[in-house]
């Protein structure tokens, strides 16, 4: 009898992350760099030119920290895997016996637990020191590179949706048409992002909701109180 693989939701953790935080990234960082320009004075196309510039640098920057971050997490599993393969090679014995001691505190007898440590490393010994000792698996193992393009992918997509804002208020001729549509458009976009996310993740939607939103709204009021402070000295 085949039984069906499940679907977990920690199978989409590894990318799930990287594009919820690229797209957070994008929205809050561009809508509150367009609001702080647009409170210190500037015009459309200062305002478009921060943001658009923003937009590039803050996806490229998303995608080189992911790489490194996530490369120097990976380098660190090669490290050690490389110690646990010396370990297996100078005494098999003695990491059977750990392997062992690991199965007795998650409620295995002491005969049972040493038979499933010696049948596990007979199939593949570093594998089950791995995943049972190290706590590596197929799931969490790091990617830099699925890492690195998913955050600038994401953060992209979510720069354009305040810079579209932008167009948006600049329909209007109100002076603060520009930041409130930003910031109104933003908020409800992070909203948005936080329902999928929780959704996408298995986890309660309005947690997700305020959380995003909340610092959302402090990054845009921060942001509009710097721009509004500098163009007051600089008019």
């Amino acid at each position: 009898m085949n039984i069906p693989k499940e679907r977990h939701y920690s199978d989409r953790v590894g990318w799930l992350r990287a594009a919820v935080l690229g797209a957070n990234d994008g929205i809050v960082s561009t809508a509150s760099l367009v609001i702080g320009m647009a409170a210190a004075g500037s015009g459309l196309g200062g305002v478009l030119t921060a943001g658009v510039a923003g937009a590039v640098a803050g996806a490229m920057s998303m995608a080189a920290g992911e790489y490194v971050s996530v490369s120097s997490q990976k380098d660190t599993e090669r490290a050690d895997l490389a110690r646990e393969r010396r370990e297996l090679k100078a005494n098999y014995e003695l990491e059977v016996r750990e392997l062992a001691q690991i199965y007795e505190t998650r409620g295995l007898s002491p005969p049972l637990a040493h038979e499933v440590a010696e049948t596990l490393m007979q199939h593949d010994a570093l594998a089950a020191h791995a995943r049972d000792e190290l706590g590596f698996s197929s799931v969490n193992s790091a990617q830099p590179l699925q890492a690195a393009w998913t955050s600038a992918l994401s953060f992209f997509s979510g720069a354009a949706l305040p810079l579209a804002f932008t167009l948006l208020g600049a329909l209007s001729s109100a002076r603060l048409a520009i930041p409130v549509v930003v910031a109104l458009g933003s908020l409800l976009a992070l909203a948005l992002l936080g329902l999928v996310s929780a959704r996408i993740g298995g986890s309660r939607a309005r947690v997700a909701v305020v959380r995003v939103t909340f610092w959302g709204v402090l990054a845009m009021l921060t942001t509009a109180a710097v721009g509004w402070a500098f163009g007051i000295a600089g008019g």
